[in-house]
């Protein structure tokens, strides 16, 4: 199974919207609360090259945001990365 990391915050919809989307798929993640951890946010920043929330990692595949999440879902390519 894939390797999933999802930086995020407590307040954010769309950081919601993704981890929904991967609850429905039956498939684990791990969450990071950049919001608690600066730190946390500098290494997003770092390696997504973007300071927005929710930013998604596929084994180490910069995925983007929520918005990029579910463009993969609907071109069917999503279950593909998740396996």
């Amino acid at each position: 199974m894939a390797k999933i990391e999802i930086y995020s915050t407590q307040v954010c919809p769309y950081c919601v919207r993704a981890k929904m989307l991967f609850d429905r798929k039956g498939v684990s993640y791990t969450e990071i609360r950049v919001d608690l951890d600066a730190e946390a946010r500098q290494l997003m920043e770092e390696r997504s090259g973007r300071r927005s929330v929710p930013q998604i990692f596929i084994d180490d595949q910069h995925i983007g945001g929520c918005d990029d999440l579910y463009a993969l879902e609907s071109e069917h390519k999503l279950d593909t990365l998740l396996k």
